[in-house]
């Protein structure tokens, strides 16, 4: 299947990181939706499957982890990357038991790891 008939969600309230994603998984040939916070993923995921979610964890309206628990309680299946500034080890390890597969600090991490770490779940 390629990569174009892949669709992702990328929940990311600051606008720069959030475009830089998009363009960088647009230009690998995904296609791509942006929106800013949590509660309007939850209102996008209930009416349209994505095969993957780029989740912020600090945003305003809803959190990454009110997101998880949102798509646990719907029972939404959907593979979840969080890419955040939260770098504790217990934020880590709630994302992962909230159905995170992949946990990524925006501080310590180049965007073209997100971006082979999408290749490599969505593949």
């Amino acid at each position: 299947m390629n990569n174009k008939s892949k669709k992702i969600l990328i929940v990311e309230d600051e606008r720069a990181i959030a475009r830089a994603l998009e363009l960088k998984l647009s230009h690998s040939g995904f296609s791509v939706r942006v929106v800013g916070n949590g509660e309007e993923a939850l209102q996008i995921l209930e009416k349209e499957k994505f095969d993957l979610v780029l989740l912020d964890l600090v945003m305003p309206k809803l959190d990454g982890f009110g997101v998880l628990k949102g798509l646990a309680e719907k029972n939404i299946k959907t593979k979840i990357i969080v890419v955040s500034n939260l770098s504790q080890e217990e934020d880590r390890r709630k994302a992962k038991e909230l159905g995170a597969s992949s946990f990524f600090v925006k501080s310590d991490t180049p965007i073209t790891d997100i971006v082979r770490e999408v290749k490599k779940i969505l593949s």
